[in-house]
This record gives structure tokens, C-alpha cells and sequence, in this order.
């Protein structure tokens, strides 16, 4: 895998083609919050709605800024976790900011418009009646590219796009990534309710179906292994941070202290002490600016599922997992890491 640092790099350099019709049909029937199909990006065949198409061009093209910093994932590794950690670090533990408006406005999600798609933004403007609301919706349905042109101030950007779907600015202008992995029984699962929370993903099937969609690589963002195997790969690129969730889970404080100093930024015994404090799991969760409680109000999400911050630790998915699918889960582990040296941390290694 070659980083592109063309910054002038015009044409999108990979195929987009639709899955095939039977695929489709079937994805369709799961998840209703996507209208017109779904896609396959490149050789990888990186999985994305539609909308895909017409921003693929946008998002590459993209132009980065030196004090840009992104958080890139694949999806429930800890991104919000990660992003409040972040922002905090670099606006001097200003907790009364970050509690004051909303992570998603704080740190815009770079590909977010692509799932909302037309036929779901009309049916959300049409179930809130509230102008403050409608608008909420129509400024969640731009892209963010264009939103982040206009801040003239640092930029903290989230994205779940892998590596070589990153616009190659980023690597030109060496603005700062930090990317976390997350092992793939705990991702799957919150994933699942994920999916089931967001209207704009809207997955209705149970927990075997979506599994089975994940393993083939026909959920959002994947294939997982390569997703991973990229960022594993990027983290001797002196602009990137690699980090596990599973270290970040039980070593915070020391987590805090390699991403300060990573982000060129000093913090006080007391000041590691404070954000630990603030980024614990029930914290999280009661934070309306970090909780979606602004998406919610407006129906994006569900009502009627788990929240967007969920349990936050580490192998706690056993409800979920039956032991057939946690066999499958540890062959496809062994088949894809075979010619790796990735290895998620173990307790003993914690």
C-alpha cells in the first residue's frame, strides 16, 4: 500500500460499482435507512452507500491543513471516546466548552451526508416541525467537506475512511491522524446496535444476519482486516498515532499522556487525573454533548434502542455471541492475521 501525497491529484483513482442486483435486494430488505443500494470501492471493494459516488472525488481531494487532527477508525473502536479525549487535550481541559455544544458540531464527521439519504432527509423534515429542527437536519446533510472549508480556526475531523481512501493532503501537509483498532468481537456487536440505533442506517434483522454481513465485508467502512491492517501499517509514518482500544480501556491515563505528547501538548499529574475522571463510561454516557442527545431530538436516532455510548469495555458481548459464532469469529481472525504481525493486546499483555 502506497500514501498518496499529491496534493493536486484531481481524478479518483478507483473503480465504484454497484454490488450485485441479488446482494443488493437483500441488503435492502436489512437496511432501510439506504434507498437506492449500495457500493464497492476499488480492488478492496470498500463497502458504502450510494451517495458514495457522487462525493468520492470531494472527500480525496480534500485539502488538509498542517494543524488539521483526525481521528480515523473503523467503526465502535472508540471514536467518541477518543475525540473527546482529543479535543480537550488540544483546547486546555476546557471542560465547560465541551460541555456546551456537541462533540458532532466540535468535530465535524468527515463522510457523514453519504447516509443521509434524500428519501430519509425528506421523511425527517417532514416529522419535525420545529425550524430549529428542519435546520439541525439540512446542516446534517452537507457535506462536511464543505462545512470545514469555511472554519478558520484548528480542524478536528472524524473519519472512519482506511487509509488509502484518505484525502492525500493529509500526508502532504502531514497533518495529524490517530487511528484506533479494536478487536473484532466487541466491534461487531456495538456495531450491530449501532446500526439498529441510527434511522439513516436503519438495520432491522437479527444479531446472526448482521454478523454474517460483517464477515463478508458488506457492512460500512469494511473489510475490517484491511481497514486495519492499513492503519497497522501507517503507524511508522511520523503524522500518525496507532493505539488500541483495549490499552486505551485499561491504561487511560497513560493513553492520555502518548496522545498529549503526540499533539505536542503538556499536561499536569492533575490535569491526567481530571480527564480521566471526565472520560469515564458513565460520564460518557450522561454527557448530553457527547451522547447524541441533539441527534435524538430530531430522530436521526432511534428512541427505542441502546444508546450511542454503550458499555465501553473490553470482551463484554457474550449475550450477543453464541459459541458458533465465536468460533467463526476466531478462524476468521487466525486466516486474516496469518501473514501479520498485528496482535490485539491479551489481558496478560494489559
Amino acid at each position: 500500500m502506497q500514501f498518496n501525497n499529491n496534493e493536486n491529484e484531481e481524478k479518483f483513482p478507483y473503480s465504484i460499482d454497484f454490488v450485485d442486483q441479488d446482494t443488493n435486494s437483500k441488503l435492502l430488505r436489512n437496511f432501510h435507512g439506504e434507498k437506492t443500494g449500495f457500493v464497492q470501492v476499488g480492488d478492496d471493494k470498500w463497502f458504502f452507500p450510494s451517495k458514495y459516488r457522487d462525493a468520492a472525488e470531494h472527500f480525496y481531494n480534500f485539502k488538509a491543513r498542517s494543524d488539521d487532527v483526525w481521528i480515523a477508525t473503523y467503526p465502535r473502536s472508540g471514536t467518541t471516546w477518543t475525540q473527546e479525549m482529543v479535543w480537550l487535550i488540544c483546547n486546555n481541559l476546557d471542560f465547560d466548552a465541551a460541555r456546551s455544544e456537541p462533540l458532532t458540531k466540535r468535530f465535524p464527521f468527515f463522510e457523514f451526508h453519504m447516509f443521509m439519504h434524500d428519501k430519509m432527509k425528506a421523511q425527517f423534515l417532514m416529522e419535525n416541525e420545529n425550524p430549529a429542527n428542519k435546520e439541525f437536519i439540512e446542516q446534517a446533510s452537507k457535506p462536511a467537506y464543505e462545512l470545514l472549508d469555511s472554519i478558520t480556526t484548528r480542524r478536528y475531523i472524524k473519519t472512519h475512511f482506511p487509509f488509502t481512501l484518505l484525502p492525500p493532503s493529509i500526508f502532504k501537509t502531514g497533518a495529524k491522524v490517530i487511528y484506533v483498532a479494536r478487536n473484532p468481537s466487541d466491534v461487531v456487536v456495538s456495531y450491530y446496535h449501532l446500526n439498529r440505533l441510527y434511522r439513516t442506517q436503519g438495520y432491522q434483522g437479527d444479531f446472526e444476519t448482521f454478523y454474517s454481513y460483517f464477515e463478508n465485508d458488506l457492512t460500512p467502512w469494511s473489510p475490517y482486516w484491511t481497514h486495519l491492517k492499513q492503519g497497522w501499517q501507517a503507524r511508522s509514518l511520523p503524522n500518525v498515532l496507532f493505539m488500541f482500544y483495549e490499552n486505551m480501556n485499561k491504561k487511560l491515563s497513560e493513553t492520555i499522556r502518548t496522545v498529549a505528547s503526540f499533539l505536542d501538548k503538556k499536561l499536569s499529574d492533575e490535569d491526567v487525573n481530571k480527564l480521566v475522571d471526565h472520560l469515564s463510561i458513565d460520564n460518557c454516557k450522561n454527557n448530553p454533548s457527547m451522547n447524541g442527545a441533539e441527534l435524538k431530538a430530531v430522530g436521526i436516532l432511534n428512541h427505542n434502542t441502546q444508546g450511542f455510548i454503550r458499555k465501553g469495555k473490553v470482551n463484554s458481548s457474550d449475550h450477543e455471541l453464541t459459541d458458533e459464532i465465536k468460533q467463526r469469529i476466531q478462524k476468521w481472525t487466525l486466516n486474516n492475521l496469518k501473514d501479520s504481525n498485528l496482535k490485539f493486546p491479551t489481558s496478560n499483555d494489559i
